[in-house]
């Protein structure tokens, strides 16, 4: 039966890719990818053949690639579908291929990797044992807020991924909406010039509002509970820093 891997790619660090990886990478018929130049100085990076095999898959032609990629799967042609960086499916064009695959009955099969979670998590120093990941949220305003509020009596740790153009502004609104919490923006991971920002959200807001953000952007935030927050939405910051953190976290 032909499968469908779905290769976890490094997301900065081209020493990340596994073993396994890039074997499944020189063995599929088909490599389905986000962008055929970037891939392809993955796969020349590890002398892998693939100039032949190669298609893309992207936001822009999701449909019809995914119906090529079906198409291909039904004639036994086993497909590695990757993005330009982590899983692909996860914040990246990959989830309407997979879901049709499943579907459909092909075997799917996950070649674990990189990603940016839970590097930024656990770079954060804030806990660790019950997580929301929240992805992308809206570029403007209002729908930003809805999508932040959603989890706002969580006591989860919160990682969403967020533009460099618009981080001082995520960040802003975090305030407003969380109170003023513990949080770290995680910047470049394992890329040459990474950096990670720890602090309370009102020192990490005025800190970005004066600061250019280039590369890649993971937020961390922490979730509602009383060692984690010094001030409530609306509530001016206490001027004292707490630097206990809680044990276990409770669910919502």
């Amino acid at each position: 039966m032909a499968t469908l891997y779905i290769v976890a790619t490094p997301i900065g660090n081209l020493e990340d890719l596994s073993a396994r990886a890039a074997r499944i990478l020189r063995e599929a018929e088909v490599i389905a990818c986000e962008d055929t130049r970037k891939t392809g100085r993955l796969l020349e990076r590890y002398a892998i053949e693939h100039k032949a095999r190669m298609v893309a898959y992207h936001e822009h032609n999701e449909e019809k690639a995914g119906h090529r990629i079906l198409e291909l799967l039904s004639w036994n042609k086993s497909v590695a579908l990757c993005s330009n960086a982590g899983y692909p499916g996860v914040s990246d064009p990959g989830y309407r291929v997979i879901a049709d695959a499943v579907a459909a009955g092909h075997k799917i099969e996950v070649i674990p990797g990189a990603g940016a979670i839970e590097p930024a998590l656990l770079s954060s120093g804030l806990p660790t044992s019950s997580f929301v990941f929240k992805g992308f949220p809206p570029r403007k305003a209002g729908p930003r807020g809805r999508f932040l509020a959603e989890d706002a009596q969580c006591a989860h740790t919160l990682i969403i991924y967020e533009s460099p153009y618009r981080t001082a502004a995520l960040l802003a609104q975090a305030l407003e909406v969380y109170g003023d919490r513990r949080a770290a923006v995680c910047v470049e991971l394992t890329k040459m010039f990474e950096s990670i920002y720890r602090g309370w959200l009102s020192e990490l807001t005025a800190q970005f509002a004066e600061t250019e953000v280039r590369g890649e952007v993971t937020i961390v935030i922490a979730g509602n509970h009383p060692k984690m927050i010094r001030s409530r939405p609306g509530e001016h910051p206490l001027p004292q820093r707490d630097e206990e953190h809680p044990g276990e976290s409770e669910a919502c």
